[in-house]
């Protein structure tokens, strides 16, 4: 029987059945320059029982992570260690269902202590009502043009400073929340473009607070025909 390794706060993903010469691994392909061939980027899996620099690690050119936690915590936790390593003026974008007041007087902060030098929000589109005086707030911080409203789930932060561009996604919100959550992070890579891409779309579109240019910018008149989101309509809106 394979001797057990101490517990450290985070261990790496477990190899599967049938080799019991190792408790653990490690995917490690060798980095060759920016490419974004999974065979050329250094990923790793992990379960952290820690902080979100020690989950996440040195932000380098093609590394991955995906991470699973208890909620040790936030997406705006993991931005803050992505911001610490890729330098000042960072460029961040930030995907979100709900923003709250203490989370604007972080981002307030990055954005007088140099760590951030332009900020966009995508939110979705009950943030209209339920989040009016918030956004107000994050325009004044990053411009009347750095937000727009979406159909959206998607939990989603690029950071780009340094050389490097970070995506991360997962199930995190920007608030702490003490449950099972995945974090995906990476640098460079068809995932950040096209996230970037979708960004460019809505930026090219006009701020509205409209249903219906809301609904048309998001494009899901493209997957869904009238008939299917009928019956969205007749579900009741979860509030708090």
């Amino acid at each position: 029987m394979a001797k057990k390794r101490p517990f450290t706060g985070s261990r790496q993903a477990r190899v599967g059945p049938g080799d019991s010469s190792k408790e653990t691994m490690e995917i490690t392909p060798k980095v060759s320059g920016r490419s974004s061939s999974p065979a050329n980027r250094a990923s790793r899996a992990v379960e952290s029982f820690k902080s979100a620099a020690n989950c996440i690690g040195p932000i380098t050119p093609g590394m991955a992570v995906f991470a699973i936690t208890r909620g040790q915590f936030s997406l705006i936790d993991a931005i803050a260690h992505v911001l610490d390593e890729c330098g000042p003026n960072a460029r961040i974008s930030i995907w979100t269902w709900v923003l709250v007041d203490y989370e604007i007087e972080f981002l307030r902060g990055l954005m007088s202590d140099g760590r951030v030098s332009s900020g966009r929000l995508i939110i979705d589109a009950s943030a209209r009502k339920n989040n009016a005086l918030i956004i107000d707030q994050w325009c004044q911080i990053f411009g009347k043009d750095s937000a727009r409203f979406a159909m959206t789930h998607a939990k989603i932060a690029t950071i780009e400073a340094g050389g490097m561009k970070v995506l991360l996604r997962g199930s995190m919100n920007l608030n702490h929340n003490p449950r099972f959550e995945q974090l995906d992070v990476s640098e460079g890579g068809p995932a950040f473009e096209l996230v970037r891409e979708i960004e460019n779309e809505f930026q090219d579109s006009p701020y509205t607070k409209d249903g219906e240019s809301i609904y048309a910018a998001s494009k899901l008149s493209e997957r869904f025909d009238a008939s299917t989101m009928k019956a969205f309509k007749e579900l009741k809106t979860w509030k708090r």
